[in-house]
């Protein structure tokens, strides 16, 4: 049992970094970096510019009903397909989203889903699948959280400062991606097409490794050194660069966004549709009542685990 309890556990922490991905995959730096590099783009091509008045309409509506599908070719871990649903804001970031993954082979239904919550510099997930009421003292509990104020400030030092770094770097909503995009030297007008019934137009742009790491919180903490050291072995895993398309619509929103990263493995890609911004309800922490620390469950786990083991 503690095995399958452990295993529910890995698949909790695995719903949680792809949310974290949602936010993170396309990401370009901080807030202030991603607006100076959209205030660059204007008085230059119209693409630039189209993208220029997308990513300040985006940043003020602050909430949108977002899709994503992540597709890892078979020589990637096995491979598969990850769904995020739901709803998200930015400033502060705030997530409601169900985390879905299904795997090469895997039998009909058998696709693993999770509940996440990301409220408050908190993510909470799930419980009601029963893990909680596997373990003693946790029968009440619905949600699992972790808060990540409280694991930076544990790690101490300079982990509690990549730690803080890499929340600002997870901070990236629609409008920080396309802010990021304006830094590409070779953004294209594709033309007009339809999204889901819209029309929009549909823009292109390119970005090599260096360009897709500038101005994030957690390189900015490395040396110089090390700052190269992470460039060198991102080239030694094949990645040229990232290839990123853009849809807009009439109201200059991005509806869709898609981006392919060619390895030797082959290709990850990662596909995002928005809808309804500026018009989500806020996204709330569930009550504390319903919570339980999710680092002290696993605590247990172990303990309770190693007792067994000693008993046997």
């Amino acid at each position: 049992m503690h095995q399958h309890i452990a295993r529910r556990v890995g698949v909790t922490l695995a719903a949680v970094a792809v949310a974290a991905s949602l936010t993170s995959c396309q990401d370009g730096g901080d807030k202030t970096k991603a607006a100076e590099g959209a205030e660059q783009g204007a008085g230059q091509s119209a693409s630039v510019q189209a993208l220029t008045a997308a990513y300040k309409k985006t940043a003020a509506a602050k909430s949108a009903k977002v899709s994503m599908t992540m597709t890892l070719p078979a020589s990637l871990k096995g491979g598969g397909e990850t769904r995020v649903a739901g709803v998200m804001g930015w400033h502060p970031l705030a997530m409601d989203v169900t985390v879905t993954e299904s795997k090469p082979g895997a039998a009909a239904g058998g696709a693993e889903k999770n509940h996440v919550i990301w409220a408050d510099d908190a993510i909470y997930t799930d419980l009601r699948t029963g893990m909680g009421a596997q373990i003693d003292g946790y029968g009440d509990k619905k949600w699992a959280k972790i808060d990540l104020k409280a694991a930076a400030a544990e790690a101490g030092g300079k982990a509690a400062q990549q730690m803080a770094a890499g929340l600002q770097d997870m901070q990236q909503d629609p409008s920080q991606q396309l802010a990021m995009l304006l830094n590409s030297r070779d953004i294209k007008d594709l033309g007009p097409a339809e999204v889901d019934g819209r029309k929009v137009r549909h823009y292109r742009g390119s970005l090599t490794v260096q360009e897709a790491i500038k101005g994030r919180k957690t390189v900015e903490l490395l040396t110089p050194a090390e700052r190269e050291k992470l460039v060198a072995n991102m080239g030694k895993t094949g990645i040229k660069g990232y290839d990123y398309d853009v849809w807009v619509d009439g109201d200059q929103y991005p509806v869709k966004m898609d981006s392919q990263i060619k390895t030797p493995q082959g290709t990850m890609r990662v596909t995002s549709t928005y809808s309804d911004y500026g018009t989500t309800a806020s996204v709330k922490a569930p009550p504390a009542g319903e919570t339980a620390d999710l680092i002290q469950m696993l605590k247990d786990l172990a303990a309770r685990a190693k007792g067994g083991a000693g008993a046997a």
